[in-house]
């Protein structure tokens, strides 16, 4: 197989210095050539991959975390979900994220998207799963993750995004696709 010729858009990279580099992200520099020969450094932060699920019960409610966000200084509701250990399966992931952070155990689950949240910057797969139904284990939900978790109705999810209290990526995008779903008659 041979290599792919370089197309007329395509940024060079002439190399890449770490500045930084811990368990949860690889902060570096990046020495990029435009196609108009422009040269410059961007900031590059590679990032675990990670994994969340969107719970839905059979009355069509979401499984939900209220949660302090404090780099914004902000209460929102995420799904549950978390970063992959490098030989982490996504699913298995994902799936023992939910049970630790909520106390529920979801019961199928399927993948419903993929993404890459700022992929201008950040290099962090992000895969959500659609799960379909749960069953409390009977735990308490870590404290160290939500004050609360809550089964939030479908149909008000947009009212939550609209309104600020959902903004995470992983959690509008997985909402936004599980709501055209339902539009569309296919969930």
């Amino acid at each position: 197989m041979g290599v792919e010729p370089k197309r007329a858009s395509e940024w060079i990279i002439h190399g890449e210095r770490v500045i930084d580099d811990t368990r949860r992200a690889v902060l570096g520099i990046a020495d990029v050539e435009l196609p108009d020969g422009v040269r410059f450094e961007q900031y590059v932060l590679r990032v675990p991959s990670a994994a969340m699920v969107i719970v839905l019960d059979d009355d069509e409610r979401v499984l939900m975390l209220w949660r302090h966000r404090f780099i914004m200084d902000r209460w929102v509701w995420e799904l549950p979900g978390g970063y992959l250990d490098p030989t982490e399966d996504p699913m298995a992931c994902a799936a023992r994220e939910v049970e630790e952070e909520t106390g529920w155990r979801p019961r199928s689950m399927e993948r419903l998207i993929a993404f890459q949240p700022m992929v201008g910057t950040i290099d962090q797969e992000n895969v959500v799963y659609l799960a379909r139904g749960a069953d409390f284990t009977g735990s308490a939900p870590d404290i160290n993750e939500a004050e609360r978790v809550g089964w939030i109705p479908l149909d008000e999810i947009w009212q939550h995004i609209e309104g600020g209290r959902i903004i995470g990526a992983g959690s509008v995008s997985g909402l936004l696709a599980v709501l055209l779903l339902k539009a569309t008659g296919e969930l």
